[in-house]
């Protein structure tokens, strides 16, 4: 089946211009077309394993956009995957991507590391800070860690306020637990604005995402069905991500690592059919929310889709559509709104020169329609313009859910 699958590619070219990575580059080896054809070679052994197959590999965003678009309906990302694990125990991993995937592996881990990089934030000088850069991003720019993980600050049953409307899942990701506490705060002050009653399970960790995409399956194995057993039991309407990212593992990649005698399976698939972004979510129930009558004037704000979010749940023409409805709203759209940003997980920090052209370009078009917020619903591509703009710029970079729940009357 698999060798079928890879055969289906008729090399007819548009996941060229769907690729950001080919885009800026230019080059065939890169596209998603030639990865496939030498994945395929690769398995019939007429290439040879080398690092440098690895580097044209790993060279991906892994943003869904060749999927999407492919007319042939090849299941890009689980071949890009599987062959990323291959090249791993082949050639090994960079030593920061293999303490990445060190610390994702374990929770506790992953929030030891988050304490200590919370005390560096607050030791490092100023100086080295400017200097130093992660990826294309300079240190300074990072945004602070939560002083508490956000599932650590908050009960694990959060009532509603007025009206029950129906209870739902919070899963938060790793991005609203340790770093951005306000997506978090406004996720849940919007929930129990609406009516309902909101679960965070404390025993949900990383969806594991990043270290499936750097093929590292076995050792996402134990977050994954961790998070399975968190989700399967609870009663409610939907599972709710604030990051497209954890939505698609949770919705389309969880259902297809298990065999179909696998006891995991059928739970994997149940919380797939109830995953869903918050946006849509917002939208479902839009007419729900109060705004505050009082507030005057409009803020100007543009907004950046990230990929998952257009690839996996085209939402990104609902954040637009709530925005253009909001009263305290100017929305104003780039021509390139929908351009993928470079940050890509860890494609920023692997390859900072072909992100850094990506991000550049989406900087000089919010910049260019002369607003002060500038909105996107992934964590990493929050990072990614944030990180690469300064002050002089003038753009505040939130999740869309912070704006919508600070224009809410209080209730």
């Amino acid at each position: 089946m698999k060798e079928k699958k890879l055969q289906n590619c008729g090399k007819c070219g548009l996941c060229l211009n769907a690729c950001p990575v080919y885009k800026i580059l230019k080059e065939e080896q890169v596209s998603p077309r030639a990865k496939l054809h030498l994945i395929k070679a690769h398995d019939q052994n007429t290439i040879a394993s080398s690092a440098f197959l690895k580097e044209i590999i790993s060279k991906c965003l892994m943003c869904g956009s060749c999927s999407a678009v492919c007319p042939s309906g090849i299941d890009h990302y689980s071949k890009f995957m599987e062959m990323r694990r291959k090249m791993g125990e082949a050639h090994g991993e960079a030593p920061a991507i293999k303490s990445l995937i060190y610390l994702l592996a374990r929770e506790y881990r992953t929030g030891f590391g988050a304490g200590l990089a919370r005390t560096g934030q607050k030791l490092v000088p100023a100086g080295l800070a400017k200097k130093f850069k992660l990826g294309n991003i300079p240190i300074k720019n990072f945004p602070e860690l939560n002083p508490v993980p956000f599932r650590k600050a908050h009960d694990e049953v959060i009532f509603p306020k007025g009206k029950p409307a129906g209870r739902v899942i919070y899963f938060t990701g790793c991005a609203t637990n340790y770093l951005y506490e306000d997506t978090g705060d406004a996720v849940i002050g919007i929930l129990t604005h609406m009516g309902y009653e909101v679960v965070i399970p404390k025993t949900q960790t990383c969806c594991s995402i990043p270290l499936l995409f750097h093929g590292a399956k076995d050792r996402a194995m134990e977050n994954i069905t961790a998070n399975i057993k968190a989700l399967r039991d609870i009663e409610a309407e939907a599972v709710l991500v604030d990051c497209s990212t954890c939505g698609e593992a949770l919705k389309n990649e969880y259902p297809r690592l298990f065999e179909p005698h696998d006891e995991h399976l059928v739970a994997a698939q149940d919380i797939a059919l109830r995953v869903t972004d918050i946006i849509s979510f917002i939208n479902l129930h839009f007419d729900l929310l109060q705004f505050d009558p009082d507030i005057t004037g409009k803020i100007p704000v543009t907004y950046h889709a990230p990929c998952h979010t257009r690839n996996t749940f085209s939402s990104h023409l609902t954040v637009e559509k709530i925005l253009q409805a909001m009263p305290s709203v100017d929305y104003r759209q780039t021509p390139d709104s929908d351009q993928c940003c470079g940050g890509g997980g860890t494609f920023f920090y692997e390859y900072p020169e072909v992100s850094k052209k990506m991000v550049d370009k989406k900087i000089e078009s919010a910049k260019a329609v002369e607003v002060s917020h500038w909105l996107t619903d992934c964590p990493v591509c929050r990072m990614n313009l944030a990180g690469n703009t300064e002050k002089k710029d003038g753009l505040t970079v939130l999740h869309p859910v912070t704006l919508i729940h600070a224009a809410l009357k209080q209730i």
